[in-house]
């Protein structure tokens, strides 16, 4: 009784808890698992809810009703909205989704604090619900009691509504089997709309009634999208009754779990959800068994190849596409001359490195080190460019490694390993074990699956960084620990030139060796596995010891990168190594075209220029900035700035060899080659 007592209000507070994510992520388990959008904004529609009710919270149940209409009203117009601006991106898969939805989370929550304010909100609710109320001799607010109860009630009407209805039914259909939904007289693009609204309906109405919970505030919105992603992938996607008690047990494990076991609670969550991933995956069929590739999606009209090919004076679609079967190209195309396609190749990795040793005698010393931080991001980029682009696997977890390499570096400066190639080789040795020992859990996976994969691992990381804090620092991070030197009998680099030149010659290193592998017949191999993997294993290839290699060496580039980011920084805190960093990552790729180096590079160095040096001009809105940039760069340039040479991302224009082609019928009915 005595364990009972000092647990019960915990254990009820993670039933109100876990209610509150159930509400959340029902509506994000109808959007990607019926709607098939991949929404990371919808933390942000919850916000929205939750900053209209406690804007118009009085006190009285006139208030809080109006607050619940307004605020599921504006996050249902939202979620229609979501639904225009997803359209275009229908054919491109769930990566061009994650990004837009991203960049729409950062306009829309810059703009929520710039109306709302920075500080959280005070809430208000009527005095009946302002009480509290005995519980087995406890107090226990009344208000939360009452939410436990509505959120009982709203999974029942939800079941109902989605198994006994003809909404349902349709919505079902639009899930299963659009063409059938369509023959009967449905608009699958009405549902599609629809599914979205009342999801944002769903996240505006569960930040209004959680507002007194989960008060609104900075942060608020990417907490309950994190939790959240984890309660729709341990309850899965089919139903709302699994979603239920999944919501209920993350609750618990966020309160109850806090209060019995502190030590564990931080990492039982993401812990959970990769292994329930890594499961499913483990016993499903690997993505390219029984299809021509893994892991790449359509990219989706170009608009720059659509303009291209109109003022050459060619039809919409052929610009990218090249010339019409039966004709020959221009002798002066480039691609037709070996020497001037090398040329072509390398000039812009030349132009590239004669800009950056040129950068230090035209730049201030403050732009000069966001410089230094572009280049760590950059092979960031570059590690993340090997995974998506090259293996198929889309990442949002390369934090992780790059994380442990920086952490290495500062831990080695700090006990005086002050030597700049030693802490480089040592943060790379430490990267690509940590990539050696979560690589099997990712490899076996593709598409979306390896996106919540590898964020959970992040996340988890991210859990290690904020307790372990004999290592990390914790949330206060590391800071004071002794300069790098750039070789043996030097002196600690200090000025921001000195620090500069370092991190370029580090970088330029790291990028030749990282070309030279990618163009070899390792290469050829990996680019095979992308895109013909069906056909790479029936060859006898071991297709998941060439993932698990290239997974390994993406891991020690990115050590590289956070080694780098330490010595030009001089101090490290966990937000260096989060989430965000993982999603601008991911950016960089899409801004050069995913099989693009030299492009994951240059978009680097937009993503830092953007946040840190256009920003401060406009203090304040380097979200907003960078957010507009994650759209722009979805819609404009769907094949990244490898398009704009006349590439497609993995053609002439990028670094990519080209992999087999794949089998195709014969008219017998069997697989030619």
């Amino acid at each position: 009784m005595e364990l009972l007592d000092g647990h019960l209000i915990p254990a009820v507070d993670g039933v109100a808890f876990g209610l509150l994510l159930f509400v959340v992520a029902a509506g994000l388990s109808l959007a990607f698992g019926t709607a098939g959008v991949l929404n990371l904004s919808h933390g942000t529609l919850y916000a929205i809810g939750a900053y209209t009710g406690a804007e118009l919270s009085d006190g009285t149940w006139g208030g809080l009703a109006l607050g619940l209409a307004a605020g599921t009203a504006a996050a249902c117009v939202a979620g229609a909205g979501l639904s225009v601006a997803t359209a275009p991106l229908a054919r491109r898969g769930h990566l061009a989704q994650a990004l837009l939805t991203f960049g729409l989370a950062l306009i829309g929550g810059d703009l929520l604090i710039q109306f709302f304010g920075a500080d959280e909100l005070p809430v208000r609710v009527p005095e009946a619900l302002d009480s509290s109320v005995s519980l087995l001799g406890h107090r226990y607010p009344a208000y939360r009691l009452c939410f436990i109860v509505m959120a009982v009630l709203l999974a029942a009407f939800g079941t109902w509504v989605l198994t006994r209805t003809r909404m349902g039914a349709a919505v079902r259909a639009a899930a299963d089997d659009p063409q059938m939904l369509a023959a009967t007289g449905h608009s699958p693009r009405a549902v599609h709309t629809g599914v979205l609204a009342a999801a944002g309906a769903l996240a505006g109405a569960a930040g209004v009634l959680g507002a007194p919970i989960i008060g609104p505030g900075p942060g608020t919105s990417e907490n309950v999208l994190m939790l959240s992603l984890v309660v729709v992938v341990l309850g899965g996607l089919r139903s709302l009754w699994a979603t239920f008690f999944a919501a209920v047990a993350v609750g618990e494990v966020q309160t109850l779990g806090v209060s019995v076991a502190p030590e564990l609670a931080p990492y039982l969550l993401f812990a959970a959800m990769a292994a329930v991933l890594a499961l499913r995956s483990r016993f499903a069929e690997p993505a390219g068994a029984g299809a021509a590739g893994h892991g790449s999606e359509a990219p989706g009209p170009d608009p720059v190849a659509r303009l291209r090919g109109l003022l050459a004076g060619r039809p919409a679609g052929r610009a990218a596409a090249g010339p019409l079967p039966g004709r020959k190209r221009s002798p002066v195309w480039p691609a037709r001359l070996p020497g001037r396609a090398a040329w072509w190749q390398a000039a812009p990795l030349l132009v590239l490195l004669v800009v950056l040793i040129s950068l230090p005698a035209l730049l201030d010393a403050y732009s000069i080190s966001l410089a230094g931080s572009a280049l760590a991001l950059g092979l960031l980029a570059v590690s993340v460019t090997i995974l998506t682009g090259y293996a198929g696997l889309p990442t949002l977890g390369q934090t992780a490694p790059f994380a442990v390499g920086a952490y290495a570096t500062a831990n080695l400066a700090d006990a005086g390993w002050t030597v700049g190639p030693v802490q480089i080789v040592l943060s790379a040795l430490a990267a690509a074990v940590f990539a050696a020992v979560v690589g099997p859990a990712v490899i076996r996976a593709r598409g979306t699956t390896v996106l919540m994969i590898t964020l959970a691992i992040g996340e988890l990381t991210g859990a290690v960084v904020n307790q372990l804090k004999s290592v990390t620092g914790g949330a206060d991070g590391l800071v004071g620990f002794p300069a790098t030197r750039a070789l043996w009998g030097g002196e600690g680099m200090l000025e921001e030139s000195e620090l500069y030149n370092y991190a370029l010659v580090v970088a330029v290193v790291a990028v030749a060796l990282t070309l030279l592998v990618l163009r070899s017949p390792a290469g050829k191999l990996l680019t095979g596995t992308r895109g013909a993997e069906a056909r790479m294993r029936a060859s006898g290839h071991p297709v998941g010891r060439y993932l698990l290699v290239a997974h390994i060496c993406a891991g020690a580039l990115a050590g590289v990168g956070g080694s780098l980011m330490v010595t030009v920084q001089q101090y490290l805190s966990p937000a260096d190594v989060g989430f965000e960093i993982a999603a601008f990552a991911l950016l960089a790729v899409v801004i050069g075209g995913t099989t693009s180096v030299v492009g994951a590079l240059l978009g680097a160095g937009l993503i830092v220029a953007t946040r840190d040096w256009v920003a401060g001009s406009w203090p304040g809105h380097g979200p907003l900035l960078l957010g507009v940039l994650f759209v722009a760069t979805v819609y404009v340039l769907p094949r990244g700035l490898a398009g704009l040479r006349g590439g497609s991302g993995g053609g002439p224009s990028s670094d990519a060899p080209r992999p087999p082609p794949a089998p195709t019928p014969s008219p017998a009915g069997k697989v030619s080659p």
